[in-house]
């Protein structure tokens, strides 16, 4: 095992971790433990092999523990960096690659909120609060590390939009973050199936020009 990068869970007992199907494994005595913090270290790491990601279950998401991996390789690379991190071209890499993502993501975030108001296509004597609530949901959902739909590669642009436009709806016009919803199985999807119901409803009525304002939860959540 000890040869491969494998993912792992903490375990009770001092030494040792647990694989995902259940089974102790013993640590060898010569790996340390690399604490979660520094990406470039643990993706060279990583990449170096082999390695033990230890990977702890919170609710539904896992955080990192840190890598175990060969103690003087991780020295190695360890010092490896300092030395490349004190030349002055590595900052002006960083620099680069910086101000690179800082355009991708500007681009991007022009790119959601227009797919947003395309997915709104409210009546043109509302077309103001769909560019008020695009850009409150592109501004919620498109920051890097927020996990939300919008951040996703897997569906389309327009699935995007759409998810992260009902999301937003689902705690801004409702009282789901408030609601208590039984611990069965599909039970949080079956409200928010009858959620996203409801909240396509009130948009239809803004693209058809025939909403009530003054009784409509989104144009409360806008206001």
């Amino acid at each position: 095992m000890s040869s491969m990068n494998i993912e792992v869970r903490p375990h009770s007992k001092s030494g040792y971790v647990m694989s995902l199907d259940g089974d102790p494994m013993e640590i060898p005595a010569d790996w340390a433990l690399l604490p979660p913090g520094d990406a470039a270290l643990s993706r060279r790491i990583k990449k170096d092999g082999p390695t033990w990601t230890v990977k702890e279950p919170k609710g539904r998401k896992l955080f990192s523990q840190g890598i175990w991996a060969p103690t003087d390789r991780i020295e190695i690379l360890r010092q490896q960096l300092v030395t490349e991190r004190e030349d002055p071209s590595y900052q002006k890499r960083l620099d680069a690659g910086r101000a690179r993502r800082e355009h991708e993501q500007e681009k991007y975030k022009i790119t959601f909120c227009h797919a947003i108001l395309e997915y709104l296509n409210f009546h043109p004597d509302v077309v103001d609060l769909a560019t008020d609530m695009a850009t409150r949901i592109t501004e919620h959902a498109i920051p890097v590390g927020s996990n939300t739909v919008a951040r996703t590669k897997t569906i389309q642009l327009e699935q995007r939009a759409e998810a992260a436009t009902i999301a937003w709806m689902r705690h801004q016009t409702t009282a789901y973050d408030n609601m208590h919803i039984p611990r069965e199985k599909g039970k949080r999807r079956e409200v928010r199936r009858m959620l996203a119901k409801r909240s396509k409803q009130i948009l239809d009525s803004y693209r058809n020009g025939e909403v009530d304002l003054m009784n409509c939860p989104l144009y409360s959540a806008l206001s």
